[in-house]
């Protein structure tokens, strides 16, 4: 196949540099400038160390995609490629755990924004934002706004800007440009400087540095438009070394500025380290920047799992009432459904308020984890077999079982592994339960069925035709 399905050389104008770009900003979210701060508190200093493995197997993933991409462009990305390699029941799950890792996805970040918000407004009850940017998010997708493109490049270049204006002011304090030379870093040295909870704080940790990488699906999704889609595993090196380098610096920057005590899951790690008496504004300035930047991803999320919704609902994997539009324009019961799960997230935010954030973000991550670990599954029966592409997809196999696992051994993920157990359990389910239907419906069609016999037959009345169980049929002419 040399042209993904319903794609023209026309759409194929994204350069490698500028898939790049849209991979960095597409990714930093709230995963990032809220997660980073769970995952400090959990592993201490030393999670610089997970972040640079966690890049590595995502860069193993997104290579596997790309290459994939490569040889055989499909606009359905990974989804088509699990149902390729594995049959319809892997393109059923593989669909579905895309959609709720982007729903689990979508309330995280409702709960980060509404952290936020409370920034400024501590007495407002956490659901009453989470409600308002939800409502906000869904009309935004349900009238389709053809503008909302080119906001979300904007809101990218903010995005980008933020992380750049930190990097700066915090280089500044440190220097003693600011404030005279009154900002003392706190360079932790020794292991239990770095360790505070040993190994298994570290491993426990693992899960939050590879979520602060989800969103390379959508790069997957965008490959098959490059002018050149082999070049797209060039661009997956390129964005994550980007990644890594913004995460490592800051993240690093954040640690030696800030006592390990101070972080938590409620403050982003970079406004508690520009905190300062000569740069009051400065919080409040950077605060509104990371409502902006979650509240483009969350929207950007609820484009992807909308779009999912509908490809499930046409192929047969979704009922078909979500495949229908209100008008004819308006993907009115996809986005009841999409709202009824948020609802859900909105509830567990008002019964839960201390530890949501923490449990969705866990399940989340490991949603992401699971297809991801599909997707290098169907590379390893699609591509063809080489030592280092084996190589490096047990590696990524390993590590993404080395997050998962570890998620066991602190109270804080562990509800969020037993959340991502019942929802793949209620895929399952589901696939046996559609598969069950698909294949007792293709019997009975079969039976039904007229055999053909072998050969051709000139009817009497003139003409080509076939014996069907004794009755003689013409080939109509048309």
């Amino acid at each position: 196949m040399n042209q993904a399905s319903g794609t023209t050389e026309k759409d194929k104008k994204l350069k490698w540099w500028q898939l790049s770009l849209l991979g960095i900003a597409g990714t930093i979210g709230t995963g990032y400038f809220l997660g980073s701060g769970l995952a400090i508190s959990i592993g201490g200093p030393a999670v610089l160390l997970v972040y640079l493995l966690a890049a590595v197997g995502t860069y193993v993933v997104f290579d596997a995609l790309a290459r994939m991409t490569a040889e055989h462009p499909e606009q359905g990305s990974f989804r088509s490629y699990a149902q390729k390699a594995f049959g319809s029941w892997a393109g059923f799950g593989s669909g579905w755990l895309y959609w709720f890792s982007e729903l689990l996805i979508m309330g995280s970040q409702l709960t980060a924004l509404s952290i936020f918000s409370r920034f400024w407004f501590p007495a407002v009850p956490m659901w009453v934002f989470a409600a308002g940017f939800a409502a906000v998010s869904l009309l935004i997708v349900f009238f389709g706004n053809k503008g909302f493109d080119r906001v979300e490049n904007l809101l990218a270049i903010i995005k980008v800007a933020a992380i750049l204006m930190f990097l700066g002011i915090a280089a500044a304090l440190l220097a003693g440009w600011i404030g005279g030379a009154s900002f003392t870093p706190k360079v932790p040295l020794g292991y239990k400087a770095l360790f505070p909870a040993g190994s298994i704080g570290l491993w426990s940790a693992f899960i939050f540095a590879f979520y602060a990488y989800g969103g390379i699906e959508v790069l997957g999704i965008m490959s098959y438009r490059l002018k050149n889609p082999e070049e797209a595993p060039k661009a997956g090196k390129v964005m994550l070394v980007g990644l890594a380098s913004v995460y490592i610096l800051s993240i690093g920057l954040a640690v030696i500025m800030v006592p390990l005590s101070a972080f938590n899951p409620k403050e982003s790690p970079f406004v508690l380290a520009l905190r300062s008496d000569h740069m009051a504004f400065v919080p409040h300035l950077f605060n509104g920047v990371l409502i902006i930047a979650g509240f483009s991803t969350m929207t950007a999320s609820l484009y992807a799992i909308t779009s999912m919704m509908l490809t499930l609902a046409q192929e047969g994997d979704a009922p078909k009432v979500f495949s229908k539009k209100w008008k004819e324009k308006y993907p009115f019961f996809a986005l009841c459904l999409i709202a009824a799960g948020l609802t859900g997230a909105i509830v567990m935010s008002l019964m839960l308020p201390g530890k949501v954030y923490e449990y969705i973000t866990t399940a989340a991550g490991l949603m992401i984890l699971y297809n991801w670990s599909f997707i290098l599954l169907s590379a390893g029966k699609l591509l063809k077999p080489s030592l280092l592409g084996g190589v490096k997809r047990w590696t990524g196999l390993v590590l993404i079982m080395a997050a998962v696992s570890g998620t066991l051994f602190h109270a804080l993920s562990r509800p969020g592994f037993y959340i991502s157990l019942l929802i793949v359990s209620l895929i399952a389910l589901g696939d046996w339960i559609v598969q069950h239907f698909r294949n007792k419906s293709a019997a009975s069609a079969k039976e039904d069925k007229p055999e053909a016999e072998e050969g051709q037959y000139h009817s009497l009345h003139g003409g080509p035709g076939f014996r069907i169980k004794g009755i003689r049929l013409r080939k109509n002419k048309i």
